[in-house]
């Protein structure tokens, strides 16, 4: 070990990288393969946001290897009664048909609201909670779907969407108190990544292809300004889940590299400032992980 990737000098250099940006965080990184890790206040609860859909879709995989469902099932989707979004099914007009594993890429690749609530739907709260409890991460946990959320937030905000950059009011939102939203630890979420790629989610006689075609869809998101941008190499994949609310942005995925290298990474962090657009936080993510990864190599 040498002395910049020693705990307490990746903690400092962690810590500089958040405070920069204006915000604070927590931080869990771990070799997939050896265990080692460092971390940054890894155990505490935090709001997890759509870093949930982690766990949403890992639970359909997992349910799918178990014989429960079928991948395959189509469902047909009404125009009207979609989850708010920006992106995908949320932001169509239109019907549409989709299966649940087209639907778990949307929920991935673009975030979509609408496609993470109709798995919700299919699978139940109390499923994907037992299912995080089967794999041992007792701290994680759903308390509603995207839609229940964010309806907090129009209920929190007087239903003013502008309200929201007010810190009086982003300060009583139930979505930021991790005791009364989704909420878990980066330490469980790098947990949960970390079964994902050592191919202990999905058991069964077809476990395996389960398995790659989990890690294929969670390595689809779209955005590359978090966690990806620590790591702008064409010969290292990173494979990643955001989530963002009022004052969170975060990011939790995993880093590979050409030489087998596998680092699973969980970033949370709150701004002090109520500004949607935060670049330099956004940034940050990727820094930060790129600190605790290079130590880890180091």
């Amino acid at each position: 070990m040498t002395a910049s990737s020693s705990p307490g000098a990746v903690r400092t250099r962690i810590t500089a990288a958040f405070t920069d940006a204006g915000i604070t965080g927590q931080l869990h990184a771990v070799d997939i393969d050896t265990g080692a890790s460092h971390g940054i206040d890894a155990d505490t609860l935090v709001p997890t946001a759509s870093v949930h859909k982690l766990c949403l879709i890992a639970t359909l995989y997992r349910q799918a290897a178990l014989g429960r469902l079928d991948l395959r099932q189509p469902l047909d989707i009404p125009a009207e009664g979609r989850s708010p979004g920006a992106t995908g099914l949320a932001a169509m007009r239109d019907a549409a048909r989709l299966s649940l594993r087209d639907l778990a890429t949307l929920a991935v690749a673009v975030s979509d609201n609408t496609a993470a609530d109709l798995l919700f739907d299919t699978l139940g709260l109390d499923t994907v909670n037992q299912c995080m409890a089967d794999l041992g991460l007792t701290r994680t946990v759903a308390r509603h779907t995207m839609r229940e959320l964010y309806a907090t937030l129009r209920e929190d905000s007087g239903g003013t969407p502008a309200a929201l950059t007010d810190p009086a009011v982003v300060a009583r939102l139930r979505a930021l108190d991790p005791a009364r939203t989704n909420h878990s630890t980066p330490r469980e979420i790098t947990g949960l990544l970390t079964a994902a790629w050592r191919d202990d989610i999905c058991p069964g006689e077809h476990g395996q292809e389960y398995a790659e075609e989990l890690r294929t869809v969670l390595g689809l998101q779209a955005w590359s300004h978090r966690l990806a941008a620590g790591f702008p190499f064409d010969d290292v994949r990173v494979s990643g889940k955001t989530g963002s609310l009022p004052t969170l942005r975060h990011e939790a995925g995993v880093v590979e590299y050409p030489d087998g290298g596998r680092y699973a990474v969980a970033v949370f962090t709150r701004a002090a400032a109520t500004t949607v657009t935060l670049p330099a936080a956004d940034a940050a993510i990727g820094r930060a992980a790129r600190i605790a990864v290079d130590a880890l190599r180091a």
